[in-house]
């Protein structure tokens, strides 16, 4: 494991058992091992695609303590440590130290949104970063958060010696390059696989992007042909990927990266209620989806 993350983090979905609801640690290990095979650089637990917000503490608790017992030490570990409060964003760090993590993502409260101005978010994330035992990751997620980051935020924050970046899921290139300009000592992620070539342009570090979950290898290939300077290639991966980001991750959401999961032959199962799974038409828009990028599907 380098000195910072970089290349491909996988956002895992979390498997729940069909019949009883609860966490599947058998089929959450044995995606994350296909996963690690397939050449990712990292994994993501507990996350927006990871169902995060309808999991219970010890749920996250175990998922985080289960995924470091066949994660190696090469690949990074990070794990979603985003809460409402403070306080509890802080204890959530705690725990994700305990059980394992290398580094905390920490999206923004999303409760109250109106309230959540560029200072109470300083305030908010200087003070997690204080608290956390771990190197913390800020998460721009506005299409879940209702709370976009400001350059001017960023730039408050850059001083703090425990942030060391951030993941931009705001699909918007020119958010993008300004953040990379606004900290150029931070490591970016891009959120989106459909942008992942592109912001390696601008300097990104890599992508956290859960086209990953169920095309791996692709999704690689665009990062590490770009980083062997075989721009050809890594067009081409790119091209394959940008629509199952479009219209799977963005399209269909949690429940079509599940059903992208299932049709790969991994454990993507059920979401969690209130979400609801996917019709028989949109799994087999999915599967189409898959075959028209290379992948073999089910």
């Amino acid at each position: 494991m380098g000195d910072r993350p970089s290349g491909l983090l996988v956002p895992l979905t979390t498997p729940f058992d069909s019949a009883t609801g609860d966490v599947a640690p058998v089929h959450l290990r044995n995606n994350v091992r296909t996963l690690l095979d397939q050449g990712v650089d990292g994994l993501v637990a507990c996350g927006s695609t990871g169902e995060a917000s309808l999991l219970d503490d010890e749920e996250y608790r175990s998922i985080v303590s289960w995924l470091r017992d066949i994660v190696p030490t090469d690949r990074w570990l990070m794990v979603g440590a985003g809460r409402e409060s403070t306080r509890a964003t802080i204890a959530a760090c705690h725990v994700a130290a305990d059980e394992g993590g290398d580094a905390v993502l920490v999206r923004a409260p999303a409760y109250y949104a109106p309230a959540m101005t560029p200072q109470a978010l300083e305030q908010h994330f200087m003070r997690v970063a204080d608290g956390s035992p771990l190197p913390v990751f800020l998460y721009n997620m506005p299409k879940y958060t209702h709370v976009s980051f400001t350059e001017a935020m960023l730039a408050s924050l850059s001083g703090h010696s425990n942030i060391w970046g951030m993941k931009d899921s705001s699909g918007d290139l020119k958010n993008f390059a300004a953040y990379r300009d606004t900290v150029p000592d931070w490591t970016l992620f891009m959120g989106s696989g459909a942008l992942f070539y592109a912001a390696l342009e601008l300097g990104a570090a890599g992508a956290i992007a859960a086209t990953g979950c169920f095309a791996a290898a692709l999704t690689c290939e665009v990062g590490s042909a770009f980083a062997a300077g075989d721009r050809r290639r890594a067009g081409t991966a790119q091209e394959k990927v940008a629509p199952l980001h479009r219209d799977i991750v963005g399209g269909l959401g949690i429940a079509g990266v599940k059903a992208a999961i299932d049709a790969v032959g991994l454990a993507g199962g059920p979401v969690r209620s209130p979400l609801c799974d996917l019709n028989e038409r949109d799994r087999t828009k999915v599967v189409g989806l898959l075959r028209e990028a290379g992948l073999s599907a089910n």
